[in-house]
């Protein structure tokens, strides 16, 4: 089985391009009643965790799902995990590893895609050249295909782990704080008059935070499982939703398949 989670489409391109070279089941990790107490796993299943990063760290519902996971047979079940971000990874694997540490699996390869970026929520941030997009696509590609071949043959190996010159700095230092104070949707609006009313920001948003009034214009729950991952604001086809004024002028980005696949 493949756990994943995914807001613009980066891991889940990865994570279907895992299920169907390996053959394993999908599930995914966004929502809460997928966690069981207890899993039995098939003869010779193998175990995958895929998901973005999100201020150097695995997004807060995935490491609650993690943290819930127990497997009764978890001994001799090859596992493995793969995370994409739009620079560096920090210690994300570290903190991987403790959520699952009650779950009884042993990671043993990892593996970090570096994809276009889709955070748009400080001023110095926006979404990548077109040129830069397209370029980091096709190196995932490639690494993919190595890691697959890892799974596949169930080797112990850490691939593209690109975790930065300051890991613990961004993880536990300004992760930290982006965890405390940057992840809510309360800076979230949407232009009325710009809204078409698709619902498509609806349908996209990996955590249920949004609602659609009487006139299909969408509303955020403020319930604090936002994510603040922009699923919403990069899909509107009318980019009708900001982020405040920190995306203004910005551009949008979710994950299209290459041509070629």
């Amino acid at each position: 089985m493949i756990f994943y989670f995914s807001c613009t489409g980066n891991t889940r391109w990865a994570a279907e391009k895992l299920a169907k070279a390996t053959g394993e089941r999908l599930i995914w990790m966004g929502d809460d009643n997928n966690a069981t107490s207890e899993i039995t796993l098939k003869e010779d299943e193998r175990v995958g965790f895929c998901f973005p990063v999100h201020g150097w760290r695995p997004p807060k519902n995935v490491r609650d799902f993690c943290r819930r996971l127990h497997f009764s047979n978890p001994q001799g079940h090859y596992a493995f995990a793969l995370c994409t971000a739009g620079d560096n990874i920090g210690e994300t694997m570290r903190l991987l590893h403790e959520d699952l540490k009650e779950s009884g699996l042993q990671i043993k390869a990892h593996c970090s895609l570096i994809m276009p970026e889709s955070y748009v929520g400080l001023p110095f941030m926006d979404v990548d050249k077109p040129k830069k997009e397209r370029q980091k696509i096709v190196t995932a590609s490639k690494d993919l295909k190595i890691f697959i071949d890892v799974v596949l043959f169930r080797r112990a190996i850490d691939h593209n782990l690109v975790i930065g010159h300051w890991p613990r700095i961004n993880t536990r230092l300004i992760g930290s704080y982006f965890v405390s104070r940057l992840v809510n949707d309360k800076p979230f609006r949407v232009d009325e008059t710009a809204c078409i009313g698709c619902g498509m920001c609806q349908k996209v948003c990996p955590s249920g935070d949004l609602v659609l009034d009487t006139e299909s214009h969408p509303q955020w729950k403020h319930n604090g499982k936002c994510l603040t991952c922009f699923a919403c604001y990069h899909h509107c086809p009318q980019h009708a939703i900001a982020f405040g004024h920190r995306t203004d002028g910005k551009g949008q980005y979710y994950f299209q398949p290459p041509k070629n696949e």
